[in-house]
């Protein structure tokens, strides 16, 4: 109702609305309320581009409404992925989907024409960064249009959490990844200092990006972002009422 509201006002400017950008669109409470598909549907019926991120699979479910948004040039989907190391992302992230199934999702949009770029996120220094070159050549093998990536920042009570995950789970390392994850955030554990936030500084900062540009030349060599169209615009007839404006 909200978006609709927002989508019937005439200062209106159409431009891309993304989902996500705070939290996961497709957590398992979406399997109940339904509410990333009933936005679909909206944008959809006004014809507003939309971007999607998202780590979970349950977006096979609005396949039929992307494969209508993609025909359109109006959808764009970012799936993001931690690790192809399964021991690992059983511990790190037990309710998210393995790799393979996610790789599998990545085909099943870009067969219905739907521009996927695989985001390597987060990217943990001494953890997962090992893995740039690994994680790319299997994006650009499932038929992912870019790839790309960010550094891992822990900000407020996420630090004591992880910390507190890592040192159980790993305690072999634990030390290493904090103190190199301190090095790329100034000596803290992350940044919200824009531009420096999700990359970091520091000479293992510019390792991990050089690794991604790398990557990105060797399978990615024609990588571009995706523009979304804004010329199809339109707000449904409102019946008799139409007549009057």
């Amino acid at each position: 109702e909200l978006l609709r509201a927002t989508l019937d006002k005439k200062p209106w400017k159409v431009k891309p609305i993304v989902l996500s950008g705070n939290t996961d669109c497709y957590q398992p409470c979406e399997r109940k309320f339904e509410l990333t598909r009933s936005l679909l549907e909206v944008m959809l019926e006004y014809r507003n581009p939309i971007g999607i991120i998202t780590k979970n699979v349950l977006m096979k479910r609005d396949l039929d409404l992307l494969k209508e948004l993609s025909a359109l040039g109006l959808v764009a989907v970012n799936l993001s992925m931690t690790t192809l190391d399964e021991s690992l992302r059983r511990v790190m992230e037990p309710r998210t989907a393995s790799s393979a199934r996610k790789m599998k999702l990545v085909e099943d949009l870009v067969q219905m024409g739907v521009p996927v770029n695989v985001m390597m996120a987060p990217i943990i220094p001494g953890l997962t960064d090992h893995e740039i070159f690994a994680m790319a050549k299997t994006a650009a093998s499932h038929g992912a249009r870019s790839f790309g990536g960010h550094m891992l920042r822990l900000m407020g009570p996420n630090e004591a959490l992880f910390n507190d995950w890592l040192t159980k789970n790993f305690p072999d390392r634990a030390n290493k990844v904090i103190n190199q994850l301190k090095s790329i955030h100034g000596g803290r554990s992350g940044s919200s200092v824009f531009g420096d936030r999700m990359r970091g500084r520091g000479v293992i900062s510019e390792t991990i990006q050089r690794q991604m540009e790398i990557a990105k030349l060797r399978y990615f060599p024609t990588s571009k972002s995706t523009r979304l169209r804004t010329d199809l615009f339109r707000r449904p007839s409102n019946g008799q009422l139409e007549l009057f404006n």
